[in-house]
This record gives C-alpha cells, sequence and structure tokens, in this order.
C-alpha cells in the first residue's frame, strides 16, 4: 500500500476563451474559470490509483459537494478513502494563471478551509510500505504541524517516505523558517522529488541533502527532461516530446510514477531507492517522464491510465 496524505482543493481553471468584456469597459474580458479537481497530494494519489497501484489518501476534506465530487474521483479509480477524515468546513480553491507556455501559477483561497484542520491520524494500514507527502499541506497550519508529525513517526517505523515540497512561495510567510524546517524532514525522508525551480528556492545543493538522510533526489527540469542524484551517482533521460497544453498536475504525475516505478523494481522500501543500478534508475525516470507528457497533452490534472502507456518506448 501507498498512502498519499495531503490537501485535495479545487482548481479554477481559465477557459480557452474569454467572457466578453461588460458593455463600456473597452478590450479585454476575463476567462470564464472552469473547475478542476486538485491538490498535489490529491493528483499523486489519483495518478496511483489509474496506474494500477494499490493507494490510500490521507487527508480532511469537506463534506461540501466538492469534497464529495473529490472523494467519488478517487473512489472511482481505486484509491482507498477510509482515512479521509470529514468536516464541514469549505474546500480550497486554487485560481490558476496558464502562461504562453502551458506553465501554471496559482492563487489560493484557503483561510478556514477543511484540510487545514487534519489531525494526526490512528496507525496505517499494516501494509503500508511507503508514504508521500508535500505541497500545501506541509505549510498551512494547523494541518502542517500534524503531516509532519506523520512523517516522523512513519519514517521512525521504517515506512519509505517522500517529499514533494512543490513550493507555493505565496503561502510561506517566512521563507528562511520554511527553508529550515524542510531541512529539519531530511532525515525522516527516503525521497525528494522536487523541480530545480523549488530546489533553487531552498537553498543549497541537493547533493548535499543526501547526507541529511534521503536515499535519492529526483529533479525535474521541464522540457530538459529528469535527474536523479543518489550516493552512488547521477542519471538523467529526456523529457518525452508532446505538444504542451498545459502542465496543471505534470509534477504530481512524475511524483506518482515514480513511486509506481520504484514499486515494480522492489525499491519502495527504505534505502531501496538508494540500491538501484543507473540502468533500474533509468527505466523509472524514463517511466516518468513518459506519464508526465500524457498529462501535459491535455488540459489540467488528468494523469494518465496504465494502458496509455503501455507501447510507449
Amino acid at each position: 500500500m501507498i498512502v498519499i496524505a495531503g490537501e485535495a482543493l479545487i482548481d479554477l481553471v481559465p477557459s480557452a476563451a474569454p467572457e466578453p468584456s461588460p458593455p463600456g469597459s473597452g478590450p479585454g474580458g476575463l476567462p470564464a474559470l472552469a473547475p478542476r479537481l486538485g491538490g498535489g497530494p490529491f493528483n499523486t494519489a489519483l495518478a496511483l490509483g489509474r496506474l494500477g497501484a494499490r493507494a490510500a489518501f490521507c487527508s480532511r476534506v469537506s463534506s461540501d459537494r466538492f469534497g464529495t465530487e473529490l472523494l467519488r474521483a478517487l473512489r472511482a479509480d481505486g484509491v482507498d478513502t477510509a482515512l479521509v477524515q470529514r468536516g464541514p468546513e469549505p474546500t480550497t480553491l486554487a485560481v490558476a494563471e496558464i502562461g504562453a507556455d502551458g506553465s501554471a501559477g496559482y492563487r489560493f483561497y484557503a483561510e478556514g478551509t477543511a484540510d487545514r484542520l487534519f489531525e494526526l491520524p490512528g496507525p496505517l494500514p499494516p501494509d503500508t510500505r511507503a508514504l508521500s507527502l508535500g505541497t500545501c499541506s506541509l505549510v498551512l497550519e494547523p494541518g502542517a504541524s500534524a503531516y509532519e508529525a506523520l512523517l516522523r513517526r512513519e519514517a521512525a517505523r521504517g515506512v519509505l517516505t517522500a517529499l514533494d515540497p512543490n513550493i507555493r512561495a505565496e503561502l510561506i510567510p517566512d521563507a528562511d523558517a520554511y527553508r529550515a524546517r524542510f531541512r529539519s524532514w531530511l532525515p525522516s525522508v527516503g525521497l525528494v522529488k522536487l523541480s530545480v525551480e523549488d530546489a533553487e528556492w531552498l537553498g543549497g545543493d541537493p547533493r548535499a541533502w543526501l547526507e541529511a538522510g534521503p536515499d535519492a533526489v529526483v529533479l525535474t527540469r521541464g522540457g530538459d527532461g529528469l535527474t536523479v542524484l543518489t550516493r552512488n551517482g547521477e542519471w538523467s533521460v529526456p523529457a518525452e516530446p508532446v505538444e504542451v497544453v498545459d502542465t496543471i498536475g505534470a509534477g504530481d504525475t512524475v511524483n506518482a510514477a515514480l513511486l509506481h516505478r520504484l514499486d515494480a523494481h522492489g525499491a519502495l522500501v527504505r534505502g531501496g531507492p538508494r540500491r538501484l543500478s543507473g540502468e533500474e534508475w533509468r527505466d523509472v525516470l524514463a517511466y516518468a517522464s513518459r506519464a508526465a507528457a500524457v498529462t501535459c497533452s491535455r488540459a489540467g490534472a488528468r494523469p494518465p491510465y496504465a494502458e496509455e502507456l503501455t507501447g510507449r518506448p
């Protein structure tokens, strides 16, 4: 079982055509915003389910209509939701802005929302082999402290822990304090996955993070592909060629594909990623690149199903 812990929210994504401007307001106009299921951990859990992994989602989700639909979607793709806490608070909203290159920026509306009130759960299922956390859930209190406690508890009992910080700087009031907190997590983390931009924001050399505890650090480099750093070496693969519609959910798809392929190599155990050979790591990275390309080829966070990757090189 792979447990993914963190927020589930609604992305409000601009439609292709803007709404007409009101009479007398001049040129321009605002695009209509379409609600899409999202949140980094939610996307990761959904992608794992679609790839055929045994996955469970651990979060606090609103009992409103958005929250109900988020859980319905997870269950429809085979994700276990027994660990989900429910609450009457509203669902977090993230308004997406899509750049000309398909990249996505976000403005969050998260005050008083359900996922911020997550509480440390009881024991995870006994067959849990990996726990993945990240994004807003490790920033917004009081839930962030509960997720951090979960990370440390599961690492202490030997579960492989994966961290995708997925930095949203606008949500971080004290950057230096967050960077120090990130470094404090490293002894409890087996796998770090992040973009080169996030690595630069966090500061320091990702290679040095390996000395603090992680078995591997995977860097996503956009159109330049993926690179893994381990104590035994570094390996890279190019990006899968694709016509990019947008990049929403691409990093989350990479996160899920990495975990799923590591499992296929028998490396989803504490210390497992560091034992892989260069050839095995290139296979893991190439699989993640192919999966992300499918997500980038369509609007919104719509990760691929396993059969969509069949036959790809």
